[in-house]
């Protein structure tokens, strides 16, 4: 039988609620308790833009558990509205604000878990507090944007920063029939990516109408009524009925910070392979912590749900009295952009040439179908290895839905160090109406074959 312990969890979004409830599974006899400062817990993240857009038809919809159901499923006490102020941990103990009833409590713990999350980058100018400025980072911000959609008829809308989150907010907006306009202050869109792919994602934007502009510095709003009315670019102001923010997200590590717990060089909490952070009886899991990349052995900020939900149940299990290891991640990531699929694993070139690592490239543009087919399409593969050991260490994909399979495939491939030769000697599968006779990636393996 394990032994009682006394588990409280900070952050009630995707890495605390696993956490949570990887602890009390793993560990029945522990006493686990989650603080969120939201109304809401286990809230869906990734699937915002398309309930803006309407694929989803209602936000509840994107809320797994409410308090009461998390509690009675899955055996862990739940309380919202609630943030945690402070971590003494010497005394192991933390003090918490009851936020609808302005009271505070100091409360022990055995084992206390960091999943405070990150926060969205805002921009000077751009306060949030603004009628029709928004981040896209939580269920308040769906439902605010929902707002100024329905009930104020929005017609037009501007997107500052086209990364990620960026482009799902621009299709999203489109799709409730408003003109988007996208600025970004780099040359193109999706900075950090291979620029054969930031191309065709330009192309894609033009095709369905978006206005984007580039290398945008100093933007000032126009603000009357608590309301940006338009945005100054250089000699020009584009009107709008709204805005939304999205440059980017960073760690939230107010309360590891205060209690002097370790914070890696990458702004995010330093924690080993078993989540534990510099202090001994304190874990972090999710969007608040640096994790190792597999490829350059470096430790990395790098949000993702996916990410999160794991390290959560490590943080969980071995708080609750386990031993379970997080391996080093590969990242691999996917984006819908239109009628469009974009994945990239691993790393991007700029990012090998960064970790000084010697490219070599393989490139293909070919029909994922054969072209008798009805649907085929063109499908664009780039695939990165090493110089020096011929391993692959990235790659990218644009096409339909089969890039994200060939994605997960590379992204085994680069965690099990194979040579990119490797490539050309897979057995892939035919099918007319589902893959290609001579698949992609074979191609790409071929000529890393007569470049080695």
């Amino acid at each position: 039988m394990k032994r009682p312990v006394k588990i409280i969890v900070v952050g009630g979004n995707a890495a605390g609620p696993a956490a949570a409830a990887r602890a009390k599974r793993f560990n029945p006899n522990a006493d686990v308790t989650l603080y969120e400062e939201s109304e809401y817990i286990s809230t869906g993240t990734c699937e915002i833009p398309y309930v803006i857009s309407g694929e989803i038809d209602d936000y509840r919809k994107i809320i797994f558990f409410s308090p009461s159901s998390f509690q009675k499923e899955k055996g862990v006490k739940v309380y919202v509205k609630h943030t945690v102020e402070k971590i003494d941990t010497k005394k192991k103990q933390i003090t918490i604000k009851n936020i609808l009833e302005d009271k505070i409590t100091n409360c022990d713990y055995d084992r206390l878990i960091l999943a405070t999350g990150s926060r969205a980058k805002v921009i000077p100018g751009f306060n949030t507090q603004l009628k029709n400025v928004f981040t896209l980072k939580n269920i308040s911000d769906l439902n605010r944007i929902k707002d100024v959609i329905s009930k104020e008829r929005a017609s037009k809308a501007i997107v500052i920063g086209a990364g990620y989150i960026g482009l799902e907010a621009v299709e999203s907006l489109a799709k409730n029939n408003i003109r988007v306009h996208l600025i970004e202050r780099e040359s193109k869109p999706l900075p950090g990516s291979d620029e054969e792919f930031r191309d065709e994602i330009l192309k894609i934007l033009h095709r369905n109408k978006i206005e984007f502009s580039s290398n945008a510095q100093d933007l000032e709003p126009v603000i009357s009524d608590d309301r940006v009315l338009g945005v100054s670019l250089g000699k020009k102001i584009i009107e709008t009925d709204l805005v939304i923010i999205s440059v980017g997200f960073e760690p939230e590590t107010y309360l590891a910070t205060s209690a002097k717990i370790e914070i890696g060089k990458s702004g995010a909490i330093k924690i080993d392979n078993y989540a534990r952070t510099s202090e001994r009886y304190v874990y972090a899991a999710g969007d608040n912590v640096e994790l190792i990349n597999a490829i350059s052995g470096k430790a990395e900020y790098i949000p993702l749900a996916t990410h999160a939900y794991e390290l959560g149940q490590v943080a969980g299990e071995n708080s609750a009295g386990g031993n379970v290891k997080y391996e080093s991640f590969v990242k691999n990531i996917s984006l819908k952009v239109f009628d469009k699929f974009f994945v990239t694993v691993g790393l991007s070139t700029a990012e090998a040439h960064k970790n000084g690592f010697a490219v070599i490239e393989s490139f293909a543009k070919v029909k994922y179908l054969v072209s008798i087919m009805p649907g085929s399409d063109y499908l664009i593969v780039k695939v990165l290895a090493d110089k020096n050991s011929m391993r692959i260490i990235g790659g990218s994909f644009l096409g339909g839905k089969e890039v994200s399979g060939c994605a997960d495939l590379l992204s085994a491939l680069i965690k099990l160090k194979t040579p990119a030769s490797v490539l050309s000697k897979i057995n892939y599968n035919y099918t007319p109406p589902l893959s290609p006779f001579i698949n992609p990636l074979k191609i790409v393996g071929k000529k890393f074959s007569e470049k080695f």
